[in-house]
């Protein structure tokens, strides 16, 4: 077996489902490795897919770490190699390495009500702990989802996301006013305001855009979260996965290494450059 840590191992894309339109689009990826000779990762760790001819880019891993069949990728199309991911088709292979990075603690989250925020296609780095969550709905206490998008036709996850209600409390909004929409109207961190949560015996978890979570955050402790409370991940800031390159550095921090789930008593005094 090769001790190459940049050698990818190859894998199908089994399935691929539509979850944004438009130039920035975001489509889910269902990826099997042959012979099951894939890994196993944990909650909030990514990994590297490589197009060959194309490049590489690091991916949140989506899919929960009891999903054993694949690997769930939800991709923005935002640059060269995200849009090559774009264009291929069940069938298709890619390369996988992985998985990096630490993870969420969930299981030091047992008995505590959680409360999870998402923005755009910040939902993915955070879907593993909410499906793992549901899941063993038993162990935990009250769950509280916040999603927000720029419209309803840019809601990921959508049908996953109703069919939550019932084990946990979903809370969807779009920032502006449209034509049937029956949600809240207006930015996440309002949502968040206009249906305060106690920081009792409480988690919150947030991932999305970076003024998104700034404010989340800002909300959150108003509400009285301690900064120990909160969580969010920083996965956009991890580049080679192993700390060699150096560009996924924080201050003194590499995020590959160290990263990418913080609590905000961590993060808060690490340089806001993400």
């Amino acid at each position: 077996m090769s001790k190459n840590i940049y050698l990818p191992k190859l894998a199908r894309i089994a399935g691929i489902k539509d979850e944004v339109p438009g130039a920035r689009g975001i489509k889910t990826f269902f990826v099997e490795f042959p012979d099951g000779d894939g890994f196993e990762h944990e909650c909030g760790q990514c990994a590297m897919i490589s197009v060959f001819g194309k490049g590489e880019s690091m991916i949140s891993i989506a899919s929960a770490p009891a999903v054993k069949e694949y690997k769930q990728f939800s991709i923005m199309r935002t640059g060269r190699v995200t849009t090559a991911i774009h264009d291929m088709k069940p069938g298709d292979i890619v390369g996988v390495r992985g998985p990096y990075g630490n993870k969420f603690p969930l299981e030091n989250w047992k008995g505590r009500n959680l409360v999870f925020i998402g923005g755009g296609v910040g939902l993915a780095p955070i879907w593993p702990v909410i499906q793992t969550a549901v899941a063993n709905r038993a162990d935990f206490g009250k769950i509280s989802v916040f999603y927000g998008a720029r419209t309803s036709r840019d809601i990921m996850y959508a049908e996953a996301l109703e069919a939550l209600r019932g084990a946990a409390d979903v809370h969807l909004s779009i920032d502006a006013p449209e034509e049937g929409w029956q949600g809240f109207c207006g930015f996440v961190p309002a949502n968040l305001l206009d249906k305060p949560q106690s920081p009792d015996n409480a988690v919150a978890v947030t991932c999305g855009p970076p003024i998104m979570i700034k404010f989340v955050i800002k909300n959150l402790i108003g509400m009285g979260f301690a900064d120990e409370q909160i969580y969010t991940t920083i996965e956009n800031k991890m580049k080679c996965g192993v700390g060699k390159c150096g560009r996924c550095n924080a201050g003194k921090d590499y995020v590959c290494v160290n990263g990418p789930v913080y609590s905000w008593a961590q993060l808060k005094d690490m340089p806001q450059e993400y």
